[in-house]
């Protein structure tokens, strides 16, 4: 998936679906979008989280740039998605940005709760 989104043109917002024991229950594009924005909106992650009854999530989009230094956009955003899933005892594990051979995380990068 590194390779594939490194490569996009516009950006893609995709969601790895997880069950109880972390396994991968789908791998779903979400939006897509321009060169430097994709709209994504909570309502709509968590309404297909439950449809797959899964229990956490990882989020994951490119930046065609290629820098993955995450916008106050790319922040609030999955603040907002952590918000509304957590309401529904859904854990956002992680948020990965990707970039030209770069990616961050947000876990580690010490931007998730």
């Amino acid at each position: 998936m590194t390779t594939a989104l490194a490569r996009e043109r516009v950006e893609q917002f995709r969601i790895l679906f997880l069950d109880d024991h972390g396994m991968l229950k789908a791998d779903e594009v979400q939006a897509t979008g321009t060169v430097n924005h994709t709209p994504v909106y909570p309502r709509e992650v968590v309404r297909r989280a439950l449809e797959l009854a899964a229990s956490s999530l990882v989020l994951v989009h490119n930046h065609p740039s290629g820098d993955p230094t995450p916008s106050r956009d790319d922040i609030e955003m999955t603040r907002q998605i952590q918000e509304a899933a957590g309401a529904l005892s859904i854990t956002v594990r992680d948020h990965l940005i990707v970039g030209n051979g770069r990616w961050l995380s947000f876990r580690e990068a010490g931007l998730l709760d």
